[in-house]
């Protein structure tokens, strides 16, 4: 943006936007210091707030911060599908963790995929020639066949129960 490349060369290059950058880190933490102290009781009483209507004033700025944003109703309905999704996962009893850590990781992951598929020219292979590629893919089917494994038991174990 401002026509500076980062890295380590930054500091020597133009220090300027490092003291600056540092500078107002500085200034915000005071500022936000600042203001925080004074509002914890207001901060205390906001979360005292019944759910319900905490829920809706949460949902009301989402609404009105993603369609702020692009003034796009397309994003209001796929912000939408994904609060419904995510309700309809959390009845469900999807663990949180992994599906934050597919979201974060999944564009490197990608990213990742697709330059080793480029240095193969298109060839699967790849991920079964090095041991440092195959090892973890046969420990994922390993875990995931036995996990396959143990649901089909339990299952089996619980339909076994109800006939007797």
């Amino acid at each position: 943006m401002l026509g500076v490349a980062p890295g380590p060369s930054l500091f020597t290059l133009h220090p300027e936007v490092v003291c600056g950058l540092i500078a107002g880190m500085y200034i915000g933490n005071v500022m936000l210091l600042a203001l925080n102290l004074p509002l914890i009781s207001v901060f205390i009483q906001i979360l005292r707030l019944p759910y319900p209507v905490m829920a809706l004033f949460v949902s009301v700025l989402s609404v009105l911060g993603v369609y702020s944003l692009t003034n796009d109703i397309n994003k209001l309905w796929i912000m939408l599908f994904f609060g419904v999704a995510g309700y309809l996962l959390r009845k469900m009893d999807f663990p949180l963790p992994p599906m934050l850590l597919g979201v974060v990781l999944g564009d490197m992951m990608e990213a990742a995929l697709r330059q080793s598929l480029a240095l193969s020219k298109g060839s699967w292979m790849i991920f079964l020639q090095r041991p440092v590629a195959a090892a973890p893919l046969a420990v994922f089917i390993v875990v995931a066949t036995w996990q396959l494994y143990t649901i089909f038991r339990q299952g089996k174990a619980a339909w076994g129960s109800d006939d007797a």
